[in-house]
């Protein structure tokens, strides 16, 4: 009879079993983080499909929260940043300084129109998280209708429309002032600086 102390100390086969598995399982995951890292794009590639990107625009119409009339027909010969939003959403506020930033810059820009429009939120809220931001475009208050024209799943969602008033570009989350400006260069736009009474700086 073989005792305790006197028995081999080779780990089971079960053991050895285990930790190879554990070891592949853990160089496969290291394997697809890097690859992960490796093609992952730059934010101004963070480009979202969408059924109706190069499709013309949908109607977006109606009164501002400020009492003015707004129609993205209307700004046909313009670049058009429609951006929905919600104030209790956490990615739109953490995103809105950028739209604000974008916002001033082209603030006397004749070429450069925005508008919010309000998803699954309240007027008195939405309009609170405009002013403590500093924005200052036109909101509309949207019963679905729009939303579901576009497409939108959840908040945010920032779509950019050109002169010709066909939607070129989506984003989802995480939309920078460098982003938009350069979707707007790549489909041939101009920054100017001519005196304007823009609606990136209207009233909401």
């Amino acid at each position: 009879m073989i005792s305790q102390l006197d028995a081999p100390e080779t780990p089971p086969q079960g053991g050895r079993h285990l930790a190879r598995t554990a070891a592949i399982v853990v160089g496969v995951v290291l394997v697809a983080l890097v690859a992960l890292l490796a093609t992952r794009k730059s934010t101004d590639q963070q480009v979202s499909r969408s059924q109706i990107l190069g499709k013309a625009v949908p109607a977006v119409a109606g009164t501002t929260l400020g009492g003015q009339h707004f129609d993205v027909d209307q700004h046909l010969g313009q670049w058009v940043v429609i951006d929905f939003f919600g104030s209790w959403c956490g990615p739109c506020q953490a995103e809105q300084p950028e739209l604000v930033k974008f916002a001033k810059a082209h603030h006397d820009d004749p070429d450069v129109a925005m508008v919010g429009i309000m998803y699954t939120d309240k007027k008195a809220d939405a309009l609170s998280f405009y002013r403590r931001s500093g924005a200052t475009w036109p909101i509309l208050d949207d019963d679905g209708t729009t939303a579901l024209s576009f497409g939108v799943t959840g908040v945010p969602e920032t779509y950019v429309v050109n002169p010709d008033g066909q939607v070129v570009a989506k984003y989802e989350a995480g939309i920078t002032a460098a982003a938009l400006d350069n979707v707007i260069r790549r489909y041939g736009g101009e920054s100017t600086t001519a005196p304007s009474t823009s609606t990136a700086g209207a009233t909401p």
